[in-house]
């Protein structure tokens, strides 16, 4: 009897999620759904507000989508959504230079080769702008640049909708949604509280407020990382010395014409010690400055925003960072989610990424029954492995940067990113050192699936050009290199025309959310 009694402890029956807001209840509604059985609560603040980042999505939310079986109309209307299908960073690489980086695969030609190819037609023209890359390689581009959308459903472009798009929504709005359209009325109990005491035990945590006792809790309290970080104690890694933002200043702002500034993209724009973000939501635009606090202080970076935004007339808001990660995510009977777990900045729009991809591997662990040490241990390492790839991924936008017209540009230019660039040393993960061997030695990204792609592109960081190609090439003659490039030319050129030729008759974006999701 005691043998069972011990084995039935063991097994995980009660979920407590502490916090609200869009972790909170993207956790409530991953754990419903697939352990509709397992009594589910939330407890989150009356008073303590959420955080309310997040407006930007990746492509990756469509997996998390298909998880949980929730349909784009069913939340878009609520939530003040629209689709994005690409990220644009504006004087990055230089001042008065752009490039894309849409979502999807890259259609790239001679990619299995050592050379592909949009960088030989770089080659056969050195003053190609960056931003020819994603025209010619990504078929959706011919909707961005023309601020249209469809739902391709006949296939007129080589590109997945459902696949190959992401949102822009109101991310506390959504979390709202996800509470009262999907969570509660499945069986996640809801209780709104502060918590005032917390119990501990050999286990973790025994009790909150004397009162709600769990299996397993979860950490959803956003930069305060309540149980795993305040209360268990567990050690931050800091990613200062990474990345180089720790601050934002955030506001909304009103649209002027609206179908001309609602565009199917996050515009990121460099400025003096940091970047803005744009992000044209359906009612209004989300925008925000992060910057680094040991260049500027809060107020004047406030004065360059408003100087940016020509305008003072906005309400702001100050959003302070704790940009890493914690050391483990799953400490004892306490797990972890968003930014409770870790946060890398706004750049690329990771805030919710890795709460549903962290969300993914906790599903996995819970699906065993018991959760073992192991289990716990392998949850934290599969984390951290996207995390740091992801961190790896936004720090290349600044280290690749060309820029030195600030102190703050000045000292990303002048940077040592990592000594195990030097000296070798192997990194488990697609970061910065597996693209520098790619480039060195395969002269090619052997990555399909990731944005290196584009951003090598974008900040003229060629994994092949002249030299490469002499060194591999059979028959490394000047007009066997003009024949080969011509080639590659002219195939991208053709493609590219057949693109914007299939998408002259489609719709703007707004008219499409004003039929499709709004209407």
């Amino acid at each position: 009897m005691c043998a069972k009694v011990r084995e039935k402890r063991r097994l995980i029956h009660k979920i407590i999620i502490i916090g609200g807001g869009t972790a909170g209840w993207m956790t409530a509604s991953t754990l419903i759904k697939f352990f509709p059985d397992k009594k589910i609560s939330l407890i989150e603040s009356p008073t303590i507000p959420t955080v309310g980042v997040g407006e930007s999505t990746l492509a990756t939310i469509r997996g998390w989508q298909a998880m949980v079986g929730i349909k784009d109309s069913d939340f878009m209307k609520e939530c003040d959504a629209s689709y994005k299908l690409s990220i644009k960073f504006t004087d990055f690489y230089k001042k008065g230079e752009a490039f894309h980086y849409p979502f999807g695969d890259p259609i790239i030609k001679g990619n299995q080769s050592l050379l592909n190819d949009w960088w030989l037609k770089k080659m056969l023209d050195p003053t190609l702008p960056s931003s020819d890359f994603a025209d010619c390689t990504y078929p959706q581009m011919a909707l961005v640049n023309k601020n249209k959308c469809f739902l391709n459903e006949d296939n007129t472009l080589p590109f997945d909708f459902y696949r190959h798009t992401a949102f822009h929504f109101d991310a506390t709005k959504f979390g709202t949604w996800l509470r009262d359209n999907f969570c509660i009325p499945r069986g996640v109990k809801h209780i709104r509280e502060e918590i005032g005491k917390i119990e501990q035990n050999e286990d973790g945590i025994k009790s909150l407020n004397n009162k709600y006792k769990a299996d397993l809790f979860i950490d959803c309290t956003g930069f305060r990382s309540l149980l795993l970080g305040k209360t268990l104690k567990e050690s931050f890694n800091s990613f200062s010395d990474l990345l180089p933002n720790d601050s934002a200043w955030a506001t909304h702002i009103p649209y002027k014409n609206k179908e001309k500034e609602l565009v199917g993209y996050t515009n990121c724009t460099a400025i003096q010690n940091g970047w803005v973000w744009k992000i044209p939501l359906w009612s209004r635009i989300g925008s925000g400055y992060v910057y680094s606090s040991k260049f500027i202080d809060d107020e004047m970076a406030l004065k360059q925003f408003q100087k940016h935004l020509k305008t003072q007339d906005l309400e702001f808001r100050k959003i302070k960072m704790k940009v890493g990660i914690y050391n483990r995510l799953w400490v004892k009977n306490v797990c972890a989610i968003g930014l409770a777990a870790g946060f890398i900045e706004p750049l690329e729009s990771n805030g919710l990424y890795s709460v549903h991809e962290f969300l993914y591997y906790l599903v996995r662990a819970l699906d065993r029954g018991s959760v073992s040490q192991l289990d716990k241990d392998s949850f934290t390492s599969a984390c951290k492995s996207i995390f740091y790839s992801f961190a790896d991924f936004v720090a290349l936008h600044y280290a690749l940067s060309q820029r030195q017209d600030t102190p703050y540009w000045k000292t990303n230019f002048n940077k040592e990113w990592s000594s195990k660039l030097i000296n070798l040393l192997y990194e488990p993960h697609f970061g910065f050192l597996h693209h520098v061997r790619d480039r060195n030695f395969n002269y090619r990204f052997t990555n399909l699936n990731s944005g290196i792609h584009s951003i090598a592109a974008g900040m003229n960081w060629a994994p092949t050009n002249k030299v490469s190609f002499f060194k591999n090439s059979i028959d490394p003659t000047m007009n066997n290199w003009k024949t080969v490039c011509g080639k590659a030319a002219e195939h991208l050129d053709k493609r590219k025309k057949e693109w914007e030729q299939a998408v002259i008759k489609v719709s703007s974006l707004y008219q499409f959310l004003k039929e499709h999701r709004y209407g």
